[in-house]
């Protein structure tokens, strides 16, 4: 009889462990039909929480929440007021869970000022909080390079700016705007040509140059070994790459940029060749944009490591000759300038925002480690001659 009990007991175990699995899985009770079928599970998240979720037009819910539904088609829109809209169609399958990340963001986004300089040129270094400004208004105090880090202080309504160099410690009437700018791997160095005369000198980032050194005659030597430098710690991010991925991309990809969390490339083709499958059998449940693997040589395109997926990015708007698109700091997304407007894309080229369309130089702009941009703007042309640096706050 003990046994019997036993036995009762590990068969109804067994029994509900397997209805929690099935429903774990998307399986539920259609009373219609008479049956039990496979569902697929739609797990919807947002940035800023809370927003409403409507899936074919209709309002399911909050952010973040997860709903199960029959296979089929669906849009789902995720919506909050004073935000931009996301829209994104999935194809659910039963027994699978489809992600949809909505990133929003303000429709009115704050401005910021960061500086009061006056500033003829600004250059980001690379992808971090930090830029050269130069400035150039004939005031001899004032005059020179700097470097500023965006990063704005709750005690002080601009932030102190470091002197890197003074114009007044340069020798002749150099034109600090016409200036080309080189960074050492590190960020540590930066190398400033003047032209049109091509004398370059070496700065140190980390203090202020009084007695900068000339290095017209050596330049080159330098940028190669920074180049050869560069290009090592980009293989060495390549070799995380599938192997069939990182040989096509050594001799076939122009890299413009890893994703910050070096999972994506950012590349421009440079031959028309077919791009090898690194996962097969293919993955499931993986984001359903249609990929392109024939690169057509000179086309931008983004590819995936953790899906091995390849986008093509469409939009002429992409010009590398102009402005490489920026990364946005979650990996997901791209920042370009079109038109006289600041636009974010997601990777795989799909739902494209614009985020800023105010007043701005369009010879510059960078993104924040937090996810706001940093512009040129001259609120008042009449009064001041040059533009400052301003905190465009989209998140």
């Amino acid at each position: 009889m003990k046994i019997f009990f036993r036995l009762i007991t590990v068969a109804v175990f067994l029994g509900i462990l397997a209805v929690v699995i099935a429903y774990a899985r998307g399986y539920r009770l259609d009373f219609q039909k008479q049956s039990v079928s496979p569902n697929g599970i739609l797990a919807i998240t947002s940035s800023p929480k809370t927003s409403k979720v409507y899936i074919n037009g209709q309002l399911k819910g909050i952010t973040d929440m997860n709903t199960t539904l029959s296979p089929g088609n669906y849009s789902i829109e995720i919506k909050k007021d004073g935000y931009t809209s996301y829209t994104k169609n999935v194809a659910l399958k039963g027994e699978l869970v489809m992600s949809v990340d909505g990133l929003l963001f303000p429709v009115n986004p704050s401005l910021s000022p960061l500086t009061n300089l006056g500033i003829v040129k600004a250059v980001p270094l690379d992808q971090t909080n930090k830029l050269l400004i130069f400035s150039q208004l004939e005031d001899e105090a004032k005059d020179g390079i700097y470097l500023f880090e965006v990063n704005q202080s709750a005690l002080s309504l601009f932030p102190p700016l470091k002197p890197i160099i003074l114009r007044k410690d340069l020798p002749g009437n150099l034109d600090l705007k016409d200036t080309n700018v080189y960074f050492s791997p590190d960020y540590k160095q930066a190398i400033v040509e003047f032209l049109p005369t091509n004398i370059s000198y070496l700065l140190n980032l980390d203090e202020q140059n009084s007695n900068p050194i000339n290095i017209s005659s050596s330049q080159q030597t330098l940028l190669y070994a920074w180049q050869k430098e560069k290009d090592q710690e980009k293989n060495k991010i390549l070799e995380t790459f599938p192997k069939q991925i990182a040989k096509v991309a050594s001799d076939s990809f122009h890299i413009v940029s890893y994703s910050p969390d070096d999972t994506r490339i950012l590349y421009q083709a440079i031959k028309s060749i077919p791009l090898p499958l690194a996962i097969v059998p293919r993955l499931i449940a993986t984001n359903q944009t249609t990929e392109n693997r024939e690169l057509k040589k000179n086309s931008l395109y983004v590819y995936d490591k953790k899906e091995d997926r390849n986008y093509e990015i469409r939009n002429s708007k992409f010009e590398i000759r102009n402005f490489s698109p920026l990364w946005y700091p979650d990996s997901k997304h791209l920042t370009f300038v079109e038109n006289n407007k600041v636009s974010v894309v997601d990777y795989d080229g799909q739902n494209t925002r614009t985020v800023y369309s105010g007043p701005f130089d369009n010879s510059f702009f960078t993104l924040t480690s937090d996810g706001k941009i940093a512009v040129l703007i001259n609120l008042n042309p009449d009064a001041n001659k040059f533009p400052d640096l301003y905190l465009v706050g989209i998140r």
